[in-house]
């Protein structure tokens, strides 16, 4: 797949499921995208059932953005991630013979006989390196399956990214105004008209509850076409003569635009 804009995340693990471990995946993931120039389309999360890991990646194989899964590929009978995406994607489990050869250089006699299950990946499996302990993850049709241990984790996607889709160097922009003492289904015309001429841009519409209610509205996207985006929007307001603010992405008042009732 040639530079692509989004990609999936899946989450595996019963521990998550549980409460027993609170995710931290998700928000890494959109945060080393977003510096890249790059979004997450989609989150999944499941848990060690290999019949129902099996259906989410066929679910997620389906997809057109490629996938970063965390977690599962270990050695202990709850890890199951291996075994389920050799049969998600018809691909039989083979001793992988440079994973085997990292194992073995890592642990020496102790990698048997259990360490080197790590090793039994998908036939045609391109591993990932861990500099951490040695023990690789894996790329299969575009679905990238890493341990679920940030310290691990988090530089093997780093290095996925660097290797396959290289920084798009255009950083997509957040920009909004908020909209004063207003009612969202009021503005609904608007945003349709907006979301229309400016397709490229993805409009976005957060309410905020409080002593002065307001509706924040936005666009996300490449700068010169959520700054079209936004000047229309500041134009209509202002046409009907609304109170807003224009803010920055981190909801500080960046420019306060105001017009009377």
């Amino acid at each position: 797949m040639n530079n692509p804009r989004q990609f999936g995340l899946l989450v595996i693990g019963d521990e998550i499921l549980a409460g027993k471990r609170t995710d931290s995946h998700c928000l890494h993931v959109i945060e080393t995208l977003d510096k890249r120039g790059l979004q997450l389309a989609w989150a999944r999360f499941a848990g060690d059932d290999r019949r129902r890991l099996v259906r989410e990646l066929r679910i997620t194989a389906e997809d057109t953005v490629p996938v970063f899964c965390f977690g599962g590929i270990g050695a202990t009978p709850d890890d199951r991630t291996r075994q389920a995406a050799a049969e998600a994607f018809d691909a039989p489990l083979v001793r992988n013979p440079e994973a085997l050869a990292m194992i073995e250089e890592r642990f020496g006699g102790e990698a048997y006989p259990n360490r080197v299950r790590m090793a039994d990946l998908p036939e045609h499996a391109v591993l990932i390196p861990n500099a951490y302990n040695r023990i690789p993850g894996f790329s299969l049709y575009d679905h990238h399956f890493l341990p679920g241990f940030p310290v691990m984790a988090w530089p093997m996607l780093e290095w996925v990214l660097d290797q396959y889709y290289p920084a798009v160097h255009l950083r997509r922009q957040e920009a909004s105004a908020r909209v004063i003492n207003v009612r969202e289904s009021d503005l609904l015309p608007l945003m349709e008209a907006l979301s229309a001429r400016h397709p490229d841009a993805s409009l976005f519409s957060l309410p905020h509850l409080g002593e002065v209610n307001s509706i924040e509205i936005g666009f996300r996207g490449e700068p010169a076409v959520v700054a079209a985006a936004l000047a229309e929007l500041v134009s209509c307001l202002q046409q009907h003569e609304l109170l807003f603010e224009v803010v920055n992405a981190s909801g500080d008042v960046r420019d306060v635009s105001r017009a009377a009732f």
